[in-house]
């Protein structure tokens, strides 16, 4: 079998310890690389070398960390305190090996591959877009566990350690250089002859004599524990593990934080959210490799032409929204609406969704100027006639969605895709005016669209393969997170989450106040509860997709009525400026809306929060449960990654099946 890891030493004396894992697309830590990885130090260690390069032979992956699905089957913290030791005792035969070790990093270098650095002597960086480095262990609810909570510290300081292993983010060269991550950052081209060059150089002079960072205070760590707990809310115990051992180890010999550290890392990584959060990370990496096979004939289809123009029909907030993400990536657009104020007020939105990304550091302002350019607007069909695809993001009316279908129908290509944005009426319904109902597809983006990367891919009797595959292409390029349904009332998300809010509305009718209902659901993880989560979509959307689905599932779906009346009384939520709903939002201040006593039935409930939280997943499980028994979804993942990336599904418990699972639901 081929080693993981080679070594060689060349005809000046310099070893070299190369990370090449022959059997996959990228390097990741297992127990056979670590002993491929001992056994060659071993090698290199009975050789007259002057130094040690270390570097992969990967074209865009370093070292990519830990294999996920190794810690994710550890069967409990001892075992992972075994796992957390050996790779400690690996990367010290680096740190203390006996001539100086330059590690040379050329694309993704995370978690175990930035430990493996941070053991050498001395770090240079290609500068390639790819060669991206960091400790992103915490967003797998564990902590760095093989030097990396020890190391980093004592080279760049507490601070700046701290704010990497909880931002759980990757620098790029440039930035790891400014941190005093890595030393040096050299053209790709010359990685290997410069970090030869730093090995002799190291050789000759020694190892460099390094600065003591500057230590932080006692009110620094008490300050970073406040607002770690508030954007946790207690409920991921990795990031305020990792500031309790970091300040506890800059106390300590190296061989005593390196212990510290194995403890903390086995109890975190063998704990149920670590390992949930795992499963998550696995959810969203299979996204990459999402197909349409599992719902059409086996077929070795022609790769798929791309959309390259797009019409989208509607200039509210979801079209807009819609053409912006669209014209952001590089795409034609033309956007439509019946009069003209409609199409400014949606060219208004587009433009502040790209002022809001240059503020936000996210596009730089010629490439905003660019994509606002790329926005073309009408209130007739000029501009249609040529587009690849053509989305459709109006009122969600059967009848006037249909009669949409029939115009659109003699306006564009015979090729030209047919896409609704519908959040909840069925594809099939919509598209049987349409000529060529093949053509036709769901496609759901969520609100906002700029921040929400699910998009629901809706599949009518009538789809043709084709279009299912050039459809999913265009949402994996434009950097959404697709997921596959059948056409059904609701599809997934929007029936799932809206029996859901309505069942929170049976709670409110029956005297359970909105404090006690929110406070209960944010309690059990969720970023918001539901009656405010009703404030945010709108209770003029809540109250028609509540008629919708009493459309559709009479009578298991039992309509409120609170929505209806606040409508009546003109409370709107927090949509297209409106101010008031269960809470009250005027000069950006949030507060329980007094006026909500009107509709108030006189009862009162003392639920516990424990009893609201189990009544209402209840309800999210059985009707996620006759989703799956419909084929709506092909997989409880399916289900579990659309209600995380859609519904805000608190990513720490899994996925709603997932945790169904756990407690036998299911």
């Amino acid at each position: 079998m081929t080693p993981t890891v080679t070594h060689s030493v060349d005809s000046d004396g310099v070893g070299w310890l190369v990370f090449d894992d022959p059997a996959a697309r990228a390097n990741v830590f297992t127990p056979a690389v670590f002993a491929d990885l001992r056994a060659a130090l071993a090698a290199l260690a009975a050789q007259p070398v002057k130094a040690v390069v270390v570097i992969s032979a990967k074209e865009r992956i370093f070292i990519a960390g830990a294999d996920l699905k190794w810690l994710s089957k550890l069967p409990d913290a001892a075992a992972a305190r075994a796992v957390g030791r050996e790779g400690q005792a690996c990367f010290s035969l680096l740190a203390n090996f006996k001539v100086p070790v330059v590690g040379a990093i050329h694309g993704a270098c995370a978690g175990g591959g930035t430990e493996v650095v941070l053991a050498c002597h001395w770090r240079i960086a290609s500068d390639a877009r790819e060669t991206v480095i960091g400790l992103p262990e915490n967003s797998v609810g564990t902590i760095p566990g093989w030097g990396g909570t020890v190391r980093l510290p004592r080279l760049i300081g507490a601070a700046a350690a701290l704010e990497c292993i909880l931002k759980a983010t990757l620098l790029s060269a440039p930035e790891a250089l400014r941190t005093g991550l890595v030393d040096e950052v050299v053209p790709a081209a010359e990685l290997k002859a410069r970090a030869k060059a730093a090995a002799l150089r190291l050789a000759a002079s020694g190892c460099p004599a390094r600065a003591v960072p500057p230590a932080v205070d006692a009110a620094f760590y008490a300050g970073l524990r406040a607002s770690t707990l508030k954007k946790t809310r207690g409920h991921e115990p990795a990031p305020m593990k990792v500031i309790d051992v970091v300040e506890e180890n800059l106390g300590l010999t190296l061989e005593a934080a390196l212990e510290v550290e194995t403890q903390a890392f086995g109890e975190l990584t063998a704990g149920d959210v670590c390992k949930n959060l795992i499963y998550v990370f696995f959810l969203k990496d299979a996204v990459k490799k999402l197909s349409v096979d599992a719902w059409f004939p086996a077929a070795v289809p022609a790769a798929p032409a791309p959309f390259r123009k797009i019409g989208v029909v509607g200039a509210g907030v979801m079209g807009s929204g819609i053409a912006q993400w669209c014209a952001a990536r590089g795409h034609d657009v033309v956007l439509r609406d019946v009069k003209p104020e409609f199409v400014e007020r949606g060219l208004a939105v587009i433009r502040g969704v790209f002022d809001e990304a240059v503020a936000r550091k996210k596009m730089k302002p010629d490439a905003a100027a660019a994509g606002l350019a790329r926005v073309k607007t009408t209130t007739g069909w000029e501009g249609f006639g040529d587009c690849d695809l053509v989305i459709e993001a109006i009122v969600e009316n059967v009848a006037a969605k249909q009669a949409l279908f029939a115009e659109l129908a003699k306006v564009v290509r015979p090729d030209c895709v047919l896409a609704s944005n519908t959040s909840a009426l069925p594809i099939d319904e919509l598209a049987a005016t349409a000529t060529e109902p093949g053509r036709t597809i769901g496609l759901h983006f969520f609100n906002p669209v700029s921040r929400m990367p699910l998009v629901e891919l809706v599949l009518s009797p009538h789809t043709a393969r084709g279009t299912a595959e050039r459809t999913l292409a265009f949402a994996k390029a434009l950097g959404k997170s697709p997921v596959i349904c059948k056409s059904s009332p609701g599809f997934l998300v929007t029936r799932v989450l809206f029996f859901y809010l309505n069942e929170a509305c049976q709670l409110w009718e029956q005297g359970v106040s909105t404090t006690t209902i929110d406070s209960a659901l944010r309690g059990w993880g969720w970023p918001m509860g539901p009656m405010r989560l009703i404030d945010e979509v709108g209770v003029d959307v809540t109250d028609f997709i509540f008629g919708e689905m009493a459309h559709y599932f009479p009578p298991r779906f039992k309509g409120t009525k609170v929505c209806g009346r606040m409508l009546a009384a003109g409370m709107k939520g927090r949509k297209n400026g409106a101010s008031t709903g269960f809470y009250t939002y005027a000069d950006g201040k949030e507060a329980l809306n007094p006026a909500m006593a009107q509709f108030a039935s006189g009862a009162k409930s003392e639920l516990s929060a424990a009893a609201i939280t189990e009544r209402l997943n209840r309800v999210m499980i059985d009707e996620t449960k006759r989703v799956l028994d419909e084929g709506v979804l092909k997989t409880p993942e399916d289900a579990d990654f659309a209600l995380l990336m859609g519904a805000g599904f608190p990513a720490f418990r899994g996925g709603l099946m997932r945790y169904a699972k756990s407690i036998g639901a299911v």
